[in-house]
C-alpha cells in the first residue's frame, strides 16, 4: 500500500515511521510529506532514504493511508483534500475529534464502527487514549457512572519546542521566557496547565478528557472531570483514575477484565513493588495498570493508576492501529481505484 506520512519530521512523526516498520504494515511506497520549509530534507524509513515532499505533492501521489501528524489547522486544510482523492486519513490533531461526521477511534475499544466509507478519522488526545483503553472493559461490564481524572503528563505532550526547553534547563540554562513552550520553567517543576485555560478555568486537555470520553465510550451523559498536569517525564503519561460504577465489582473480577484486554498489561503486586512507571514505558506499546484498589469512601467506585507512552500508544501507535484494523477488515478501498 502506499502511505504518506504528514508531519513526518516532528516528534510523532518519527514515531509513525518507527511503528510502521515494527509492525511490517505492509508499505509499498512511502510517502514523507511536511511543510514547505522541509521539503528536500531526507528522512529514513525502512532503511532506505526518502526526501520530504510538499503538500500538494502528497495529495498528488493518492497514498491509501495518509497518517497526519502536523497540527490542528494543516489537518483543517488538506486533510479534505488528501480524502478527496481516495486517500483515509487519521489525524493525531483536534481538528476533526469532535465532529459528528466523524470517527473517534481506539481500535479496542470503539473500532466495531468504522466502515469503508470513513475516509477522515479521528485519533483521540494521548492522555484520553490510555484511560478510555483502561476504562472500556470495565465500563462495559459494570457500566461507568462517573470518571474522576488527574493526570501527570510528559513534557514530550507539547512537541519539540518542549523538549529543547527541558533539555535547556536540565543543561543549567537559565528559564528563557522568549523562547519557552511553557510559561514557566519545567525542569524539577510540575504546571498544573496543560494546553490554553477556556472560560470555564479548564484548560483544552482537561476537557479533551471530558468530551472525547463521552464520544468514544457512547455515553454522552457520563460525569466526567479531570485536572492536568505536565510534569518533567521524558517517556511517557501517568494518569490517577477514580471510576465510579452502576453495578457492584469484586477486584479479582477487574483484573481479570483489564488482563484479557489487548494492549493493557496489568502491573499489580504492590507487596513486590509492581505497579505501572513511566520510565518504563518508554518506547512500548501497551497501557500499563495498576494500583487497583477500591474507593472506600464511595459504593461500588475504585482507584487505578495508568501509564502508556504518549508518543506511542496516545499518538502513533493508536494512529497505525486504527489503519491496522481497517486492513484486516478488508475496509480498504484503495485510493487508486476510486
Amino acid at each position: 500500500m502506499k502511505v504518506a506520512v504528514v508531519g513526518v519530521t516532528g516528534l510523532v512523526g518519527h514515531e509513525l515511521c518507527r511503528v510502521l516498520e515494527e509492525v511490517n504494515f505492509p508499505v509499498t511506497e512511502f510517502i514523507p510529506v511536511a511543510s514547505a520549509r522541509s521539503v528536500g530534507k531526507q528522512v529514513v524509513f525502512a532503511g532506505k532514504k526518502y526526501p520530504v515532499v510538499s503538500m500538494e505533492d502528497g495529495v498528488l501521489a493518492k497514498a491509501d493511508f495518509a497518517l497526519f501528524s502536523a497540527g490542528g489547522s494543516v489537518s483543517l486544510e488538506w486533510a479534505p483534500r488528501f480524502a478527496e482523492v481516495g486517500t483515509i486519513v487519521v489525524d493525531n490533531s483536534s481538528a476533526f475529534r469532535m465532529d459528528t461526521d466523524k470517527k473517534l477511534i481506539v481500535p479496542e475499544v470503539n473500532g466495531t464502527t468504522l466502515t469503508a466509507d470513513d475516509r477522515i478519522i479521528a485519533n483521540p488526545n494521548c492522555s484520553t487514549i490510555q484511560m478510555v483503553l483502561a476504562m472500556g472493559p470495565l465500563h462495559a461490564a459494570y457500566t461507568l457512572k462517573r470518571l474522576v481524572i488527574s493526570t501527570y503528563q510528559s513534557f514530550t505532550g507539547t512537541g519539540m519546542p518542549a523538549v529543547k526547553q527541558y533539555e535547556a534547563e536540565r543543561g543549567g540554562a537559565a528559564y528563557d521566557a522568549e523562547n519557552a513552550a511553557y510559561p514557566h520553567p519545567i525542569f524539577e517543576n510540575c504546571l498544573p496547565h496543560c494546553d490554553v485555560f477556556l472560560e470555564n478555568g479548564y484548560t483544552k486537555e482537561e476537557m479533551k478528557l471530558v468530551h472525547e470520553t463521552r464520544k468514544i465510550l457512547g455515553v454522552p451523559e457520563l460525569a466526567v472531570t479531570a485536572t492536568a498536569v505536565r510534569v518533567p517525564v521524558h517517556g511517557g503519561h501517568s494518569e490517577a483514575v477514580n471510576a465510579a460504577f452502576e453495578n457492584p465489582f469484586e477486584l479479582d473480577d477487574v483484573r481479570k477484565h483489564l488482563a484479557a484486554t489487548p494492549g493493557v498489561v496489568v502491573q499489580d503486586d504492590v507487596a513486590n513493588n509492581v505497579y505501572p512507571m513511566p520510565r518504563f514505558s518508554k518506547g512500548r506499546n501497551e497501557v500499563f495498570v495498576g494500583r487497583i484498589r477500591r474507593d472506600e469512601s464511595l459504593e461500588n467506585a475504585l482507584n487505578l493508576w495508568v501509564v502508556a507512552d504518549n508518543l506511542r500508544k496516545g499518538a502513533a501507535t493508536n494512529t497505525v492501529q486504527i489503519a491496522q484494523y481497517l486492513v484486516q477488515q478488508g475496509l480498504v478501498r484503495q485510493a487508486t481505484m476510486v
